[in-house]
């Protein structure tokens, strides 16, 4: 067994806005544990978790890395993540690895959209928070008004551990020895009787004896009420640190191993039983004898090495010699080397206990989110769908050398087997592949992994945009297929209704044929018409959807009657329907958010107005700058970034995610259907 148990493990994933120091807080955090002994630096490039060469190149985290130290007998796992937003995808998909999710906040900066994105997901997630201030040894610093704003955007459930010291480039304890030292704001008796007055809330009998009978409470009778504390989210402690200079290091690996919780100590993970949103839910316990279950966050591929498998242990004790089940999969294998990891170094180990974050190599059937087990009891189980946001920005690809077309797919393949938040589609109208991702720098990064990884070149062109379809009435369809060829014949008669739905309710079948004119058999015929017509499109040539799909009456023979013959009258009653139901063309919307120097306002609103786009809100942050937040059409924004620096002279920024699908104007509807019949005749002359 390791030489600690899961009590003594600690799994905490660092998140927040890039810039905001968490490659180099781990750096800091590593070194002052005694793991590495040299502290990495982003300008040298010679951080343990940025050891990728685009990492780099662009001094930039670009995808979540894990690192280790061991600290007061506790070992603890770090999660560093990328901060720029089009890489979120890969800093959500790492989250339900850990216990805590300790948001890093710069100094500097103060509270960045990162920073309120962050402190949400983890909230939905049911993650134990904490807020880390870095780089407190910045020049003209306000770090009381920093922690007054921080207070007063996440709730007063926030409270210092530590403060800054009155003498530069030092911070005061202000939880487990308050000695009384000056600070440089506030008080530490204040700093800590808040605390303490917050956690004894989470026990009654701790209360009693704190305010009835004025008993001073010891950092130890504080830890379960703590931990009950941090579980509901009743606190969220905040540090201060500087990880350049070492200022409050120590105090925060004191802080991680003794107060942040344990895997037996953190929300349990939420495991269900099935992929349905109806699924329910199963306990899973953190016990090393029980039956093997672990989680696939994170793969890596690499050319040389193959590929690399990250899993947290929630509950069993793997060994090279388990034998695992990937799923609902009946084929075992064997991990035959398990490692730890540190950045791009692999250690073997020989067990993986509960709470462990280990990896395994070259078993090319995992994937990302599959669930390892050992016992055909766990063969459905599901780790909670993690909630991505919606990859928008999109680049047709077409490969510079012919014949490089599957070597192109099998490269893409391998690349979005690492990212949750780029896909991959083929347009069958163009015969273009398409990769859809968060923005032009994840896209651009995608594209030297193609050549400098897999040397696949390829030119790139904007894709069509997402459309999609509904109908905006009722109404009616009816059709009779009947075919006689000689032999037996196909027959198949099939009346239906349509109705729309609300935006986002997808596709609703309903049978409610009576008296067995369409036999039973027969009504998933019927069904798969419909859907064929859904995925083909009716006026444009989009998926449609949005819609209820009613069949109500048919006929049938009983020699003739087979099923394609009720696929096919399926399809062309559910055309039918359409035709009369008023279909319309969807485009999707965007909410967008766009960050400049408030004398660029009056650009950007007259831009966006021209693009269709409104504006919702307007606001001026602490620094100065403007934020504007508003809604506008995908298809309006092509080559945006370029025109917003144009506007804001380079300095602006922005970033989009899906709110919904709207109907298209008139003329724009009027182009689709026109090019979609162009296409279909060019097909029919073909």
């Amino acid at each position: 067994m390791p030489a600690y148990t899961t009590q003594d493990i600690r799994n905490i994933a660092l998140v927040g806005q890039s810039g905001a120091g968490k490659t180099t807080l781990v750096e800091a955090l590593l070194y002052h544990a005694g793991a590495i002994q040299n502290q990495g630096t982003i300008d040298r490039g010679d951080t343990i978790c940025d050891f990728d060469p685009q990492e780099k190149h662009y001094e930039h985290s670009l995808d979540a890395a894990v690192a280790h130290l061991t600290t007061d007998n506790t070992h603890v796992n770090l999660l560093d993540t990328p901060g720029l937003i089009d890489f979120f995808g890969r800093s959500f998909g790492v989250l339900q690895a850990a216990e805590t999710t300790a948001v890093v906040i710069n100094a500097e900066a103060g509270i960045e959209p990162a920073t309120l994105a962050m402190m949400e997901h983890a909230k939905n997630d049911d993650l134990c928070r904490a807020i880390i201030i870095n780089k407190i040894d910045a020049d003209n610093l306000d770090l009381e008004g920093l922690l007054n704003q921080v207070r007063a955007t996440f709730g007063d459930v926030c409270l210092p551990l530590n403060l800054p010291s009155a003498e530069a480039g030092k911070v005061v304890d202000c939880f487990f020895s308050p000695d009384g030292e000056a600070t440089a704001f506030s008080s530490v008796a204040d700093a800590h009787t808040n605390i303490v007055d917050q956690v004894v809330e989470m026990d009654e009998q701790l209360m009693e004896l704190y305010l009835e009978q004025g008993q001073e409470l010891k950092p130890a009778q504080l830890h379960d009420p703590f931990e009950a504390a941090l579980r509901d989210g009743h606190l969220i402690p905040i540090c201060f640190v500087s990880a350049k200079s070492g200022a409050g290091i120590k105090q925060l690996l004191k802080i991680i191993s003794r107060l942040l919780p344990d895997p037996t100590e953190g929300n349990p993970p939420h495991f269900q039983k099935g992929e349905s949103p109806n699924a329910r839910p199963v306990e899973v316990s953190p016990d090393p004898d029980k039956h093997i279950i672990a989680h696939v966050f994170k793969i890596s591929n690499d050319p040389f090495k193959g590929k690399l498998s990250y899993l947290r242990v929630y509950q069993g004790t793997i060994t090279p010699n388990s034998q695992l089940l990937i799923g609902d999969s009946r084929k075992p294998f064997k991990p035959a080397h398990l490692y730890q990891i540190q950045g791009n170094t692999q250690t073997e180990i020989q067990r993986a206990i509960p709470g462990d974050i280990c990896a395994i190599a070259r078993i090319d059937e995992l994937f990302r989110d599959a669930v390892l087990h050992d016992s055909h009891d766990e063969d459905h189980f599901h780790l909670q769908p993690e909630q991505f946001p919606m990859p928008l920005f999109g680049l047709a690809l077409i490969p510079q050398k012919r014949g490089d077309e599957q070597k192109l797919s099998d490269a893409l393949l391998k690349i979005s087997s690492e990212d949750p938040c780029l896909t991959i589609e083929h347009d069958t109208q163009t015969n273009e592949t398409v990769i859809r991702g968060m923005g032009e720098l994840h896209l651009r990064i995608v594209l030297e992994q193609l050549e400098q990884r897999y040397n696949v070149h390829v030119d790139t062109k904007p894709p069509s945009i997402a459309y999609r379809e509904t109908i905006s009435s009722s109404g009616e369809g009816h059709y009779r297929h009947k075919k006689q060829t000689g032999g037996a014949g196909q027959f198949g008669e099939v009346s239906l209704r349509v109705a729309p739905l609300a935006r986002g309710e997808g596709f609703v079948f309903i049978d409610e044929v009576k008296g067995g004119v369409i036999p039973g058999q027969f009504i998933p015929a019927v069904e798969k018409g419909v859907r064929l017509a859904l995925e083909e499109g009716f006026i444009a040539g989009y998926p449609i959807q949005d819609l209820q799909v009613t069949v109500f009456d048919g006929k049938y023979h009983a020699v003739d009657s087979k099923e394609i013959a009720f696929v096919t009258a399926g399809k062309k009653a559910f055309h039918d329907a359409l035709n009369k139901a008023r279909p319309i063309v969807l485009e999707p919307v965007v909410n967008i958010n766009i960050i400049a120097s408030g004398d660029a306002m009056g650009d950007i609103t007259a831009d966006l107005s021209v693009k269709r786009g409104r504006i919702n809100n307007t606001e001026m942050t602490l620094e100065g700058r403007m934020v504007i937040s508003g809604m506008a059409p995908l298809a309006e924004l092509d080559s945006y970034s370029t025109k917003l620096k144009s506007m804001t002279g380079g300095e602006g920024t922005y970033e989009i995610s899906f709110s919904h699908y709207d109907p298209v104007p008139d003329n724009v509807q009027r182009t689709l259907a026109e090019k979609h019949q162009q296409h279909i005749h060019h097909q029919d002359e073909q």
